[in-house]
């Protein structure tokens, strides 16, 4: 890897704009998709990292943005509580992480498989993906041609390109659709000239509410299994082991008390991006301090209000076509867990699991005793885990 002591303080601050550009679309895309502003989502991005690079004693090169595998439940439990009751199910998901940080730490690593195989993990991915899939395809019939562009353009930077630009389709996917809609004459443009130069984001309070708790907390099982791959690739990509120094402990802490934070300022869950990780891989700058540079760059942003006004001037035809791809890869990395983990479906077990999971999740199923409910990606969570722990794991 390169000497980072011979990178000067210009370049330093140069990369990790970038490695914020790389991270940029799909912070601001969550928020916009679940009705928040998406200046809220750069701030506690960038708070968030800081505060996973303090409790991780900075040796961690990584950035901290908004986790797509909470779009759904925001959508339906804002329905269901409002978005300040919402808002205290995403600290309740950061409280998860923090038991499971302290469960680690106590008895290490093995119990989350026994707890968390990927017979349980693939499918709830797979539900996470394809519960909105509808939302995405009603928001891109407001105009087809726009979603279409903004899909394809996406699709392309995916496949054909190389590089930085490999790693960042959904912000180029946006900018092409974006400029159709100007062509078009369908970008409001007094959201932008509106706005002033410098705002504070619109934070919202949390308001404590229980079923909303209840309802968010199961949802991080799936992204908390994310979270250990992603501590596996960054050390693949530095040749250092984060699991056992921080600590695997200390880095699900870390993105915990992010969210939590995340949570009383108004905003979304944050979460590892793998995103940068592969930006680190290309341009072999591991410097945790870069990404520090990047947490602070997104922070001034937020406070930028032009920029919020342009992301709130992106039509809905362009979020809809980049919808479409996006929780089909979402449902795909699903099905790659499966895959890699290399589950065997023949036995019967198994498919009992995935099944029930995919009809629970996708089908709406709640479940209701007196005040209290559960459904959706949370109850679909439980009642995987659950046939994990009863079904005997030998057949005649």
């Amino acid at each position: 890897m390169k000497d980072h002591s011979l990178l000067s303080p210009s370049k330093q601050i140069i990369v990790g704009i970038q490695f914020l550009f790389v991270a940029f679309g799909a912070t601001v895309l969550v928020p916009l998709l679940v009705g928040i502003d998406p200046s809220i989502a750069l701030f506690s991005a960038g708070v968030g990292t800081l505060i996973f690079h303090l409790i991780t004693k900075g040796k961690v090169p990584i950035f901290l943005g908004s986790s797509f595998a909470f779009i759904a439940p925001i959508i339906k439990s804002t329905e269901m509580f409002g978005l300040a009751g919402t808002l205290s199910g995403i600290i309740a998901v950061g409280v998860v992480y923090g038991v499971m940080s302290g469960l680690i730490k106590i008895w290490g690593l093995g119990f989350i498989d026994k707890i968390f195989p990927a017979v349980v993990v693939g499918p709830v991915i797979m539900v996470i993906g394809l519960s909105l899939a509808s939302v995405g395809v009603n928001m891109a019939k407001t105009n087809w041609l726009i979603a279409s562009v903004s899909l394809l353009t996406a699709i392309i930077v995916v496949i054909y390109t190389k590089g930085l630009i490999k790693l960042i389709p959904i912000f180029i996917g946006i900018i092409a659709g974006y400029i159709l809609s100007m062509i078009l004459g369908m970008v409001d443009y007094s959201l932008i000239t509106g706005a002033d130069w410098f705002a504070l984001p619109a934070f919202t309070m949390p308001e404590w509410s229980w079923k909303a708790f209840l309802y968010m907390a199961p949802v991080a099982i799936a992204p908390m299994i994310e979270h250990v791959g992603d501590m596996y690739a960054i050390g693949g990509v530095t040749g250092k082991n984060y699991l056992k120094d921080p600590g695997l402990h200390r880095t699900l802490l870390g993105d915990g008390v992010a969210t939590a934070l995340a949570g009383f300022f108004g905003s979304v869950p944050n979460t590892t991006y793998s995103e940068v990780t592969g930006a680190i891989s290309l341009t072999k700058v591991t410097d945790p301090k870069v990404l520090r540079i990047a947490a602070i760059t997104g922070i001034v942003f937020s406070l930028v209000g032009k920029i919020s006004g342009f992301l709130k001037s992106i039509p809905q035809a362009v979020l809809g076509g980049i919808m479409m791809l996006l929780f089909g890869l979402i449902a795909s990395v699903g099905i790659k867990t499966l895959i890699d983990s290399k589950t065997d479906l023949h036995i019967t077990r198994n498919q009992v699991i995935v099944s029930v999971i995919l009809t629970v999740g996708i089908g709406g199923a709640v479940f209701s005793f007196g005040s209290f409910s559960l459904g959706g990606i949370g109850l679909a969570s439980i009642v995987g885990v659950l046939l994990n722990l009863i079904l005997p794991k030998s057949e005649k």
